[in-house]
């Protein structure tokens, strides 16, 4: 044998972990649609620096900027969630009809957004524009479209024999995304019902919470639907926490969490329908 034909073991070169490309791989229309979400908080946080009109008391631009963070967190979430799911899920024909419908319920709620507040017309709750008066019940269908997403993930990552993640963490995933489905419809049942977010107070939103907007003088559903929409965020976290102190072998340190979240969200919305801020305003 000649030194040409003697084997030489060539090390595999290892490219560099690249997030953006992850997301892409696990799924790649929510992952666009999260970059999508993402590049428009730009050109919107524009539009509120150059129109300066407002909508009880506060910019119109505010709302279409909150909600394209809030969708850009949601999609990027599940999008990396994606890869929890059973093999073969995400070739599977019911699977890519759904996450379209999904993806254009997305976009049509992030759409009635911005039209509301470029006609410096609220987009909740609106009986005097005609065209959003119509539109405003097919939108909140679109929501439960759209929030059922955590529901079908957190049921199809459930029944994953296979993942490979310390017990406490799958499940505290799985109870996250499903808690995140019934506390966000009941929440916003409770707001479509009684015709708006604010129990009591003022209307104005001027001395509400910096940030987050949410009412001082008065109850605001706000709150609740905040921290249900959430759910899937702080209940993994505190899964992924457990796991990495202990061990994550129990699950039922996540359990008593789940719960105890769920009941504080519970309180949330009662204390709100009983006309109670959740910080109430010093002085």
């Amino acid at each position: 044998m000649t030194a040409a034909a003697l084997p030489i073991a060539v090390p595999a070169i290892r490219r560099p972990f690249n997030p953006a490309h992850e997301f892409f791989r696990r799924e790649p229309l929510l992952a666009s649609l999260g970059l999508l979400m993402a590049a428009l908080l730009l050109p919107t946080a524009f539009a509120m620096f150059v129109d300066q009109r407002t909508l009880a008391g506060v910019n119109v631009w505010v709302k279409p900027l909150k909600f394209e963070a809030s969708l850009a967190l949601y999609t990027l979430t599940l999008a990396w969630l994606a890869a929890w799911l059973p093999a073969g899920t995400r070739a599977r024909p019911w699977y890519r009809t759904y996450i379209r419908l999904v993806a254009a319920a997305i976009v049509l709620e992030m759409a009635w957004l911005l039209y509301a507040a470029a006609i410096g017309q609220p987009s909740h709750f609106n009986r005097t524009d005609p065209v959003l008066a119509l539109v405003y019940p097919v939108m909140g269908g679109m929501a439960v479209v759209l929030t059922s997403a955590t529901l079908v993930y957190g049921l199809q990552i459930r029944r994953n024999d296979a993942l490979a993640v310390p017990p406490a963490l799958k499940a505290a995933v799985v109870q996250g995304l499903v808690v995140t489905f019934v506390l966000t419809v009941l929440a916003a049942g409770f707001m479509s019902t009684g015709g708006s977010h604010l129990v009591g107070g003022n209307v104005s939103d001027v001395e509400a919470l910096p940030v987050m907007g949410w009412a001082r003088d008065g109850g605001d559903l706000r709150v609740a639907h905040f921290f249900a929409t959430h759910a899937m965020h702080f209940i993994p976290a505190f899964g992924f926490a457990w796991a990495m102190v202990a061990g994550g072998k129990s699950t039922r340190p996540v359990n008593l969490f789940t719960v105890l979240f769920a009941a504080f969200t519970l309180f949330l919305i009662l204390q709100a329908l009983d006309g109670r801020p959740f910080l109430p305003a010093i002085g």
